[in-house]
């Protein structure tokens, strides 16, 4: 019953190792270092920058970023999640997370 057990717990591993990463990809290149997740970072962004740079990225308390890929690189986007300035917190998204919503938004041009 044991090695059924352990059979069962790899094969699962397995196909969770090698079929995750499909089904969360937006699979669109950013031009850049990789891909961006277009669902993910729009839900990132929805959850944690939309009340002060609106939903549609028009502005609110915080500027507008409907063209913000025009202004800043994706690197200058990521480093501005990271410090923060201007009423921004530092960090409000980190990782992965602003990664690719930084990748996302240097695609606003």
């Amino acid at each position: 019953m044991l090695k059924r057990a352990m059979v069962v717990s790899g094969l699962v591993l397995s196909l969770a190792a090698c079929g995750g990463g499909e089904e969360s990809s937006g699979g669109e290149s950013n031009g850049g270092g990789g891909e961006v997740d277009t669902a993910a970072a729009e839900e990132t962004f929805q959850q944690s920058c939309a009340s002060c740079h609106g939903g549609d990225l028009s502005g609110g308390a915080g500027p507008a970023l409907e063209n913000v890929g025009s202004d800043l690189s994706e690197e200058e986007i990521r480093t501005k999640i990271e410090e923060g300035g201007g009423g921004m917190p530092a960090n409000l998204i980190e990782g992965e997370k602003a990664d690719n919503v930084a990748a996302w938004l240097a695609e606003k041009k």
